[in-house]
């Protein structure tokens, strides 16, 4: 079985749905939890490796784990491991290899968004299958707002913040979270109760329209995992 390294920051951001699926596709999945005190490991010791999202700032210089990963995602993208990013773990990727991550200042982007595909997702070897019209779940605060040199956009807004990128040949990233569910987002509403409650924000009604949409989802995004898992398999 091919083996992935799952990178996790933050107990209540877990693989979740995407751990399933790759489960289920045959990968072995190894996670670690640097903010618990885990070891980081090498990054290119593995088949893959899938960097989950979280709460912080991919240019937040104390977090005391982004240096090491940092460096370890530069030596997989130079080594050809396929490496996939979710929300914050694409916005470190393209922070480690030359990109810029800020505030996005239209503000938080927030449940279920289409995505807007480009010509060339259809041509990629891991967004070919899913660059059709479909939705996913957005909860982030931060965007890529400089890609590094080389890379290409494979999904934006209208506005056209970006949401998904082929950093190298087998590097990438997705601003949405394919992995969530209704269950996961549920203590990520609770954190922003207070900021949603000043915007006005109705958080159950975000939360039941993720719930009603699960089988739509999973039909969106179980694929991008297949495919993931299928460039692992084959680089293993």
């Amino acid at each position: 079985m091919p083996s992935v390294l799952v990178v996790q920051h933050e107990d209540e951001c877990p693989p979740a749905l995407f751990g399933d699926w790759l489960t289920d596709a045959g990968c072995a999945l190894e996670i670690s939890r640097p903010y618990a005190g885990d070891d980081l490991p090498g990054l290119t010791s593995y088949d893959g490796v899938l960097v989950l999202g979280g709460p912080q700032q991919a240019e937040d210089d104390t977090v005391a784990w982004f240096g090491p990963l940092k460096h370890g995602l530069r030596e997989a993208h130079e080594a050809g491991v396929p490496t996939l990013g979710i929300c914050l773990g694409h916005q470190l990727i393209a922070s480690a290899l030359g990109g810029r991550v800020e505030p996005n200042p239209r503000g938080q982007q927030l449940g279920l968004l289409p995505i807007g595909w480009t010509a060339a997702a259809a041509a990629d070897e891991l967004t070919a299958a899913v660059a059709s019209f479909r939705r996913g779940v957005h909860w982030n605060d931060d965007v890529v707002t400089r890609l590094p040199e080389g890379a290409t956009v494979l999904a934006e807004t209208p506005a056209r913040e970006l949401q998904a990128a082929r950093f190298g040949a087998r590097t990438w990233g997705v601003q949405l979270h394919p992995e969530v569910d209704e269950a996961v987002l549920r203590p990520w509403a609770e954190s922003d109760l207070e900021a949603h409650r000043l915007r006005g924000v109705d958080q159950e009604t975000l939360l039941r329209s993720v719930a009603e949409a699960a089988g739509e989802l999973t039909a969106a995004w179980r694929p991008l995992a297949t495919a993931w898992a299928q460039i692992v398999r084959s680089a293993a």
